[in-house]
């Protein structure tokens, strides 16, 4: 059966105000939990992207929102697609995503990667390290995340971070803490971590894309001597609202052979919308 996942990368609900929007973000969520999807997602941004619509649209802190969400349903997976390795200390984020493992009971995923908006984080004041500082920041953040959720006390001295003891008590719920996603493409170095770190990931791309990416994260898992079939892979792009959601999505798992796909929940879509889509999706892969 495959991971099918929703992602909601807009808050901009024409009608809804400010203080509903919240509202309208778990109806969502639920709809999609009642409509046999696996997981939900938000965007790590501050600023709302500019392939999604004008950076001065409504955008929600990500775990504040997924913390809130976690009161709200009562199965579905909840993550940050992905979160920017940039906007926290390492090891703050692994207490955050124990934090959402603990309210959620168990249901939180870290998505991860090396962060891209330049903009948006020197605007918030963040320093903005050249990219292999960025994927060494990652690296990292991957062993910290990793020995803070399976280890009551870390410590780890990395390439750009360190932990002394750090302390992770109550442990996530569950065993071997919260999955991790590793988001992008990059085939160099982002597979490369993606082979020796997490248990998702995420790209974009067409079939052929797809399939490329996955011949190289199979090589990359041989060269550490894992399983491929270890790792749930996923693509991102398909809209919830697209007329031929099925058809659209058949060729990825019967040619590209992925093991999943997340969908975009975008301006416009309804709770109505996502539940429609999920139906057929199930009805459909199962």
């Amino acid at each position: 059966m495959p991971h099918l996942g929703v992602q909601m990368p807009s808050f901009t609900f024409d009608g809804v105000p400010d203080e509903r929007m919240f509202d309208r973000i778990a109806e969502t969520a639920i709809a999609a939990e009642e409509a046999g999807f696996d997981s939900f997602w938000v965007m790590d941004h501050y600023h709302q992207i500019r392939s999604v619509g004008r950076e001065t649209e409504p955008m929600l802190e990500a775990y504040t929102l997924l913390g809130g969400l976690a009161a709200r349903t009562e199965r579905i997976g909840l993550g940050a697609l992905v979160t920017g390795v940039t906007y926290r200390n390492p090891a703050f984020l692994a207490k955050v995503v124990t934090t959402l493992d603990i309210v959620s009971s168990g249901r939180a995923i870290l998505g991860i990667g090396a962060a891209w908006n330049e903009a948006e984080s020197r605007a918030y004041g963040y320093d903005w390290p050249p990219t292999s500082e960025r994927f060494e920041r990652l690296e990292d953040a991957l062993e910290i995340c990793r020995g803070m959720f399976t280890h009551d006390r870390t410590t780890f001295h990395g390439q750009r971070h360190h932990v002394d003891g750090a302390i992770n008590v109550p442990q996530p719920v569950q065993r071997g803490g919260p999955r991790i996603l590793v988001g992008g493409g990059g085939e160099t170095k982002t597979l490369r971590l993606t082979a020796r770190y997490a248990d998702m990931w995420n790209g974009f791309g067409s079939v052929e894309e797809i399939r490329h990416k996955l011949d190289v994260l199979e090589r990359h898992c041989g060269e550490v001597g894992r399983d491929p079939s270890e790792i749930v892979t996923t693509r991102l792009g398909t809209p919830i609202t697209h007329r031929s959601i099925v058809d659209a999505s058949r060729p990825f798992f019967d040619q590209a052979h992925l093991g999943g796909m997340l969908y975009g929940a975008g301006t416009g879509s309804t709770p109505e919308d996502v539940a429609r889509a999920g139906r057929a999706l199930r009805s459909a892969f199962g």
